[in-house]
This record gives C-alpha cells, sequence and structure tokens, in this order.
C-alpha cells in the first residue's frame, strides 16, 4: 500500500461504487435526519464521492455543497440529475478550503476515517469548527470497531461466491497506529479486479476528545439514523456536535 494515497480508494472504485452491495441502504432515513438538522441553512458534505445523499439533500431544496478528493467519484456526481449544480472542492477535506459558514457539515458511511493520521483527524474537527455557524451541527457516521474481527492481525472472508464471480475481502489490522489495510478483490471469467481500501478507525470516546479539542460537543450519539439508542451492541453511531459555547 506504499502508493496509496487521498484519492486512490474513490479513483480506483468510483465506476462500480453505486453498486456495491455494502453501500447503505437507509439513505431515506439519513436525508430525513440530515434535514432537518440543517433546517434552512448551507450544508458541506466531507467525501461527497457520487452524490448518494447530497444529490437527496438537493432535490429537498437544501444548499448542499462538497468537498473530495477524488476526480473519478465527482465525475460521477456530475452524470447525475441535478450532480453538476452542486459546488464540489476538490481535496482533503482536513482542511475545509471553502468559503464561509454552514449550518450543517457531515461527513457518512465511514469516510471520516478516511484520514490516515490522528493529526490528519484532529485538523478536520478544528476545520469543521471554524466553519460551523454557532449553533450549527456536525454529523459523523461511523463503525464502531470491533477487533474481533481480526485474528492474529489479518482477516480473509468469501464474500460473494457464484458460478462465475468471487468476491473476497482480505485485511491486515495495525492495533498500534489503529489503521486497516485491505483488499476488495473480484474474481471473474474475465480477470481479476483489487479495490483497495485504507483506514485509521477511532472509538466514539477518541472522537469525543477531538471534538473537545476543537471546541466542539457531544450533544446526541444515536445508533442509526432513525434516532435508535446508541449502546454496547451498536455496529455504528451517528454522532452530532455543536460548538461548546
Amino acid at each position: 500500500m506504499a502508493d496509496y494515497d487521498e484519492t486512490t480508494y474513490g479513483e480506483r472504485i468510483a465506476d462500480v461504487y453505486d453498486s456495491l452491495p455494502e453501500v447503505p441502504t437507509d439513505t431515506d432515513e439519513a436525508v430525513a435526519l440530515l434535514a432537518e438538522l440543517a433546517g434552512s441553512g448551507r450544508v458541506l458534505e466531507l467525501g461527497i464521492g457520487t452524490g448518494r445523499l447530497a444529490l437527496p439533500l438537493q432535490a429537498r431544496g437544501i444548499k448542499v455543497e462538497g468537498i473530495d478528493s477524488s476526480a473519478a467519484m465527482v465525475e460521477k456526481l456530475r452524470t447525475k440529475p441535478g450532480g453538476r449544480a452542486i459546488p464540489v472542492t476538490m481535496g482533503n477535506f482536513a482542511d475545509l478550503k471553502v468559503d464561509g459558514r454552514f449550518s450543517l457539515i457531515f461527513v457518512a458511511f465511514n469516510t471520516f476515517f478516511a484520514l490516515l493520521t490522528q493529526e490528519d483527524q484532529l485538523r478536520c474537527f478544528a476545520s469543521v469548527a471554524a466553519h460551523l455557524e454557532p449553533q450549527g451541527g456536525f454529523v459523523i457516521e461511523a463503525f464502531v470497531p470491533d477487533l474481533t474481527r481480526f485474528d492474529r492481525g489479518q482477516r480473509l472472508q468469501a464474500m460473494e461466491v457464484e458460478m462465475e464471480r468471487v468476491r473476497i475481502d482480505l485485511a491486515r489490522h495495525d492495533p498500534i497506529g489503529q489503521q486497516i489495510v485491505a483488499q476488495h478483490v473480484v474474481i471473474t471469467e474475465t480477470g481479476t479486479r483489487f479495490n483497495p481500501v485504507r483506514l485509521r478507525y477511532c472509538w466514539p470516546s477518541e472522537l469525543d476528545l477531538m471534538a473537545r479539542l476543537a471546541g466542539l460537543r457531544l450533544e446526541n450519539r444515536w445508533g442509526g439514523w432513525l434516532r435508535q439508542l446508541f449502546g454496547a451492541g451498536s455496529g455504528k453511531h451517528i454522532s452530532l456536535y455543536r460548538p461548546a459555547s
């Protein structure tokens, strides 16, 4: 993974991203809660990608902008109805090179973990805090780390086994750096495809500390977009932060 950078995931997977089975199916629930939190203000999505959430938010009349490091993902967004009307800033969202303030900034589907160092993640929180309205909100959707998925620091799983197609996930875990490097391998009669992934995970408590250092406070944490109760058995969380003062 020596050549892996902030653009790699999106550039390699953009053409098939919308059809991936792991992409969340709770889009309607997510959009409803995000729209409620946004109110009538500006909204910024970190890692806007192909517009799974931004486009339906725009369809509700919400002023949505985005930031992304992958030109291929943004180009897929541009091919969709309404996609060319959404302003997108190209770049790493550790440093938000955007103008003005927003009533809501959000990052969904574990995308916050694409920032591969704690320093980058801290800078993202600080950048978000600097671009929020005084009563604005920052929403993170992320998985809760489950280290039991790894055996001696690695994991191999057959995700799909068909007559002419096999999909295998392979991953290695670095507990010191809190990093996971993985390959989603698709094998067919016509060839083999590699979709690499690299991330730095955080526990919710670490995110809360980062938020405090940036002048934000946790207001709510749910187990899903329908405001399910968050608890020890929750596989993911929706966390809402607001300015501390």
